[in-house]
């Protein structure tokens, strides 16, 4: 057995989650006394040898302009070739938006067992067990798989990073890639703010607020923090926030190391999407909201009057009063 981890890079360079990938998949090769490889697409600014410090030993790059844009059916034919090539019998990918829509094709290439969202490394003690979220993480599932290729989707902020000393030696590949059925004519990103999906810390508010006019401290806040903003999804419906921050069952699915909700009941739908948060600090001036009961901090209380306060407080802790 051995172990490849897929890399996902945005803009050329390599997102956290494959960070928390990488060290996933080096710790199951070490549990399993095998190595850990891995695989990276496309144009990569960042120094891959460098990467070794998280347990790989060594990165297969096809640095081919097709994979420059995330096209799944390239991206799962390419680590396929390489899988099968490099002998690799468990591919470690993240649960993000990249890893959703490659895991199930690579799976199909493959004919591979998948555990989609695992959250703890496998049990080999007898067999190949994966615990994972389901019901929206509010139950836990052990799925075993028992296919010669096996396939783990890891939910991002699951793992701690570890890193230590090393150097990994880097092969180009060569693979042949298929004009993509899908050409990308335009990108438009969000420029200048923390993304979600890779934020550590969230700060969230909803109907609360009773209008965007009231956002700025929110925003105030969340710059204090270095923390990406989001929104409930009625406040998205209203337009108030750019649909791109609505967390929740239907929007985003997050798990920052701290989640501040404000104004926010704290519907079920909500929940589904922040409930693997870290830590869980609810402001709100109704004392029976839901939210409350999920929260592992909570303030009752006016958001007009308490955020003010904290934005106070955290200016003081910063220095900059």
């Amino acid at each position: 057995m051995s172990v490849l981890i897929f890399i996902d890079t945005a803009d050329g360079h390599i997102k956290k989650s494959s960070f928390e990938a990488l060290t996933y998949g080096a710790q199951l090769a070490q549990q399993t006394g095998t190595t850990a490889e891995a695989i990276v697409l496309g144009t990569v600014a960042d120094d891959l040898a460098a990467l070794g410090k998280y347990g790989v030993s060594k990165i297969h790059h096809a640095a081919n302009d097709l994979l420059n844009h995330l096209d799944a059916q390239l991206y799962a034919k390419a680590i396929a070739d390489v899988a099968a090539a490099s002998g690799s019998t468990v591919i470690v990918l993240s649960h993000n938006v990249t890893g959703k829509a490659v895991a199930p094709r690579l799976s199909v290439c493959l004919k591979a067992g998948l555990i989609a969202g695992a959250i703890g490394l496998p049990d080999t003690s007898n067999g190949f067990v994966v615990k994972k979220g389901v019901f929206s993480s509010k139950a836990f599932a052990y799925v075993s798989v028992n296919t010669a290729v096996k396939i783990i989707s890891i939910s991002p902020n699951s793992f701690q990073t570890i890193s230590g000393e090393g150097t990994a030696e880097v092969v180009n590949e060569t693979i042949s890639v298929d004009a993509p059925k899908v050409k990308v004519t335009a990108t438009n990103k969000v420029t200048g703010e923390v993304p979600l999906s890779e934020a550590e810390l969230v700060v969230s508010a909803g109907r609360g607020l009773k209008g965007p006019e009231n956002w700025g401290m929110i925003e105030e806040l969340a710059k204090l923090l270095g923390a990406a903003t989001a929104c409930s999804r009625p406040v998205a419906d209203a337009h108030w926030r750019p649909h791109h921050e609505h967390v929740g069952q239907t929007g985003g699915t997050i798990a920052p190391n701290l989640y501040i909700a404000i104004g926010i009941s704290g519907a079920i739908q909500h929940l589904a999407g922040v409930n693997r948060s870290k830590v869980i600090v609810v402001i709100n001036k109704d004392p029976e909201a839901p939210f409350f009961k999920a929260a592992d901090y909570g303030i009752v209380g006016d958001a007009f009057e308490v955020v003010p306060k904290l934005i106070e407080e955290v200016k003081k802790l910063k220095g900059a009063a």
